[in-house]
């Protein structure tokens, strides 16, 4: 029996030289080491050996197929070794000045979204006419986003915005109003100011409302400013992001921050004004609540509503960008439809 495990070994020895793939090793392995492998038939002649010899041949054995297990695990760390080395030093060596190779080239050439095209356009036309950029966090606190927009605790005014509010007590904040208080503290009047950003409301979503959604709020306080000054910077904004000349509307509306509030509609550019889902079949979008910014938000500013008039604006982004891409649907800006997407390429 010995003997046996003498010329077994020299087998195994002369069949793990050969082997130069894992598979072949794999092979090698079940072959000694498996349930019907040499191991287990060693095992099973031991039942003709006396007690005496049982315990000096299973020692023997043991012994053997732990030195079969080492070589098998020191052959496999060889092999896995080698074929790294393979990859990184026999590979051709690739030649990163080459040009990308189309598809590839116009995948990897990108866009920017077509909320940001906007966004950048009507920043553009306001900083010509003398208003800054300004930036604010997209979570806030209530004091901001609702009390010093005249909207205290308990306001059924409230309801008009559904809110998600975080475990600690703050909220995302579901306007860009919510940074007037902070603007006009930091600048004090007069000021022209637009402050873009992304807000939240956890309403149902269409064609026209969205969950996640960008908006540009825009203030100017000074002397004697009216509802004139409104409506000339908003045309004057649209007809340079249009390029041309486009209906609009305004129409009375409550918001607790101005008086008199305002609706600032443009005719609808998917439909012509015929109606369509994007403006609920009535030929005209929603586009910037605005109005005269109301004495109470302007004192908790710090600004004196006897010397100083204003407006503010809260024009939707999102909706912008639908007009002028002749996009139909707003969910389509966050669904991650790259085909969508990519026909907006920067400029």
């Amino acid at each position: 029996m010995l003997d046996h495990i003498t010329a077994l070994r020299e087998r195994f020895d002369q069949a793990l030289a050969k082997a130069d793939t894992p598979p072949e090793l794999e092979e090698l392995r079940v072959a000694f080491l498996g349930k019907k492998g040499h191991v287990s038939s060693l095992m099973k002649g031991m039942k003709a050996l006396s007690n005496e010899e049982k315990k000096a041949f299973g020692l023997r054995v043991n012994e053997w197929k732990e030195g079969v297990e080492q070589a098998l695990a020191a052959a496999k760390r060889r092999m896995e070794e080698a074929e790294i080395d393979r990859l990184i030093h026999g590979a051709k060596p690739y030649d990163i000045t080459l040009p990308a190779v189309p598809p590839l080239a116009a995948a990897a050439r990108g866009s920017y979204s077509p909320i940001t095209l906007v966004q950048r356009e009507v920043e553009r036309v306001f900083v010509s006419m003398g208003f800054t950029v300004e930036d604010y966090p997209e979570i806030t606190d209530d004091y901001s986003c609702f009390q010093a927009l005249n909207i205290p605790e308990h306001h059924p005014a409230r309801d008009m915005q559904d809110t998600y509010y975080l475990s600690n007590g703050q909220l995302l904040k579901t306007h860009t109003s919510a940074a007037q208080n902070a603007i006009m503290r930091k600048y004090g009047a007069p000021l022209k100011a637009i402050f873009p950003g992304r807000c939240f409301r956890n309403e149902a979503t269409d064609a026209c409302h969205e969950n996640t959604f960008f908006q540009m709020e825009g203030m100017m306080i000074d002397e004697s400013i009216s509802i004139s000054n409104l409506i000339y910077f908003m045309k004057t904004m649209l007809s340079e992001v249009f390029r041309k000349d486009i209906r609009v509307r305004l129409r009375p509306g409550f918001f607790p921050f101005v008086e008199p509030g305002f609706e600032l509609d443009i005719s609808c550019l998917i439909c012509g004004g015929a109606g369509c889902p994007s403006c609920k079949g009535g030929g005209w979008l929603e586009l910037c609540p605005c109005g005269m910014i109301h004495p109470n938000v302007l004192r908790m500013g710090g600004i004196d509503p006897e010397r100083y008039t204003g407006f503010a604006f809260g024009l939707g982004l999102t909706r912008l960008a639908m007009m002028k891409y002749g996009v139909s649907d707003i969910r389509d800006f966050n669904s991650c439809d790259l085909k969508k997407l990519s026909q907006f390429i920067a400029e």
